[in-house]
């Protein structure tokens, strides 16, 4: 699995100062053996992550539309508890673009993009950018921003095949 700093996914700069600056964009791109529209459906599925994403305590969807979910994500590694709120723009089966409300967060931006391939097969393009509005979860992010990233990559791709059917031998990264 590779992952890039920078990519035709990642989301408009919207930072201003040098501080926000340490906080790469990091994206990846993979060709999965699912349809674009169930990859699609997965990741929508908000209310589910807790399920199977690290770090994902609880969700609530406030409200949702086909085009549009505001949702919050309580998230919370060993003491630490922070909730998160989003508005997620929902073009299926091609596109969820997050953006950030409110939360311990200076900015986030993510997005997927889903390019079908075939009827069963599609690439998947996923990038997230964010900047802590506090210094020490910033730096502590910041050593730990690729793996965790791997990690919640890894978690979608294993929900992918719990949900559809394992075919990992097809599943390949391009960067």
């Amino acid at each position: 699995m590779l992952a890039t700093i920078s990519a035709p996914c990642a989301p408009p700069a919207k930072h201003s100062s040098r501080a926000d600056l340490a906080m790469p964009a990091i994206n990846e791109v993979k060709t999965l053996p699912y349809s674009a529209q169930q990859m699609f459906d997965m990741v929508a599925d908000v209310a589910r992550y807790p399920e199977f994403l690290p770090w994902v305590v609880a969700t609530r969807v406030r409200s949702n539309s086909e085009t549009e979910m505001i949702a919050d994500m309580l998230v919370g590694f060993n003491a630490l508890r922070e909730k998160f709120t989003s508005r997620v723009v929902k073009n299926a089966p091609h596109s969820l673009t997050v953006h950030y409300i409110d939360g311990p967060l200076r900015d986030l931006d993510n997005s997927w993009k889903f390019t079908p391939l075939s009827e069963t097969s599609c690439e998947v393009a996923f990038c997230v950018d964010f900047a802590f509005r506090n210094a020490i979860f910033e730096a502590l992010a910041g050593q730990y921003f690729d793996r965790a990233f791997r990690r919640m990559v890894a978690a979608f791709e294993a929900r992918a095949a719990v949900l559809y059917g394992s075919n990992s031998s097809s599943a390949t990264s391009a960067a």
